[in-house]
C-alpha cells in the first residue's frame, strides 16, 4: 500500500511505515499526519503485520511540524493540527503490534515526540534529537509529554528549556531510545529487533502492551488492580497454555493465535 507522503510496505510479519517528504525534511505538516493516522488505523486490523517500524526518507527522520503552514492561519487550524498530533501519537500507543522507530537523522520538536511516542527506538549514531520550541517562541508543549515520560523530569526540562540538542549516544544513555549504532549497521539492528520480537505471540504481546500503557503512570496498587485481570486472562489464552507446555516438554512453541491466522 501507498500514499502520497507516506510509504507502507509489509514482509515478513513487519509494516514499514516511511515517513516520505524528503524535500521538507519529513516535516509533520497537516495532511501527513492525517495520512499517518489513516495508516495506523489499516495496520491496527492487519494481521500481516506483526511488528511496525517507523523511519523518515532522506537525511532527517522528521523536523517536526511544518511551520511553513503555521504562519496566520486561523485558530481552527492550530486546534486541527495540534488535535491530530495527539491522535496520531496515542494511535501508535493504542496498537497492538509493537512500534518502532527506526532514526537517521536529525528527530526535532514533533519529530522528537514521534520517536518518544514509539515503543522502542534506534538511531544511528549521527542522529540528533531536540525540542528547540522555545527558540522560535513556541514552547515544545506536546512533545514533552512522552519526551518526559522516556527521559525523566529534570533531563526533558534542559531539553525544553535550553532547545539545545543531544546526539544519539546521550539519548540512548537517557532513554529515550534503546541503541545507537553506526549508519551502515541501522537496518540490520532494527532487523534483528523485529526478529526478537517476531518470535512470539503477537496476540499476548498486544495483551501485554495494552496493559503496560495502562498501568505505567498509576500507583502501584492501582497498577496491580490494572494488570492483574490482564494475567489471569493471558494465562487462560491458548497461547499461553501451549508456551507453557513447550517450556516443560522442552521444545519450540507453536503459537495457536498464529496457527489461525494464516
Amino acid at each position: 500500500m501507498s500514499d502520497h507522503l507516506i510509504t507502507v510496505s509489509i514482509a515478513r510479519g513487519v509494516a514499514r511505515v516511511v515517513l516520505n517528504r524528503r524535500e521538507r525534511r519529513n516535516a509533520l505538516s497537516l495532511k501527513l499526519l492525517e495520512e499517518l493516522q489513516i495508516v495506523l488505523s489499516r495496520l491496527a486490523g492487519d494481521a500481516e503485520a506483526s511488528v511496525v517500524v517507523i523511519a523518515g526518507a532522506g537525511v532527517a527522520f522528521s523536523a517536526g511540524h511544518d511551520l511553513g503552514e503555521m504562519v496566520e492561519r486561523n485558530p481552527g487550524f492550530y486546534e486541527d493540527l495540534f488535535t491530530k498530533c495527539t491522535d496520531v501519537m496515542l494511535a501508535i500507543q493504542d496498537l497492538p503490534q509493537p512500534v518502532i522507530a527506526e532514526v537517521d537523522g536529525a528527530a526535532i520538536a514533533a519529530g522528537c515526540q514521534l520517536v518518544a511516542a514509539c515503543d522502542l527506538a534506534i538511531a544511528s549514531v549521527d542522529s540528533t534529537f531536540a525540542t528547540p520550541g522555545v527558540k522560535i517562541g513556541l514552547f515544545c508543549s506536546t512533545p514533552m509529554v512522552p519526551v518526559s515520560r522516556a527521559v525523566g523530569r529534570k533531563r526533558a526540562m534542559e531539553m525544553l528549556l535550553t532547545g539545545e540538542p543531544i546526539d544519539a549516544v546521550t539519548a540512548c544513555d537517557w532513554g529515550l531510545i534503546n541503541a545507537a549504532v553506526a549508519r551502515e549497521e541501522l537496518t540490520a539492528s532494527v532487523s534483528d529487533l523485529t526478529d526478537r520480537i517476531l518470535r512470539y505471540s503477537p496476540t499476548v504481546i498486544g495483551m501485554g502492551k495494552a496493559a503496560f500503557y495502562r498501568q505505567v503512570a498509576a500507583a502501584d496498587a492501582e497498577a496491580y488492580d490494572i494488570v492483574q485481570p490482564v494475567m489471569r486472562a493471558n494465562a487462560e489464552h491458548p497461547d499461553a497454555q501451549e508456551g507453557i507446555r513447550a517450556f516443560l516438554e522442552k521444545r519450540s512453541p507453536d503459537w495457536p493465535s498464529q496457527r489461525t491466522r494464516q
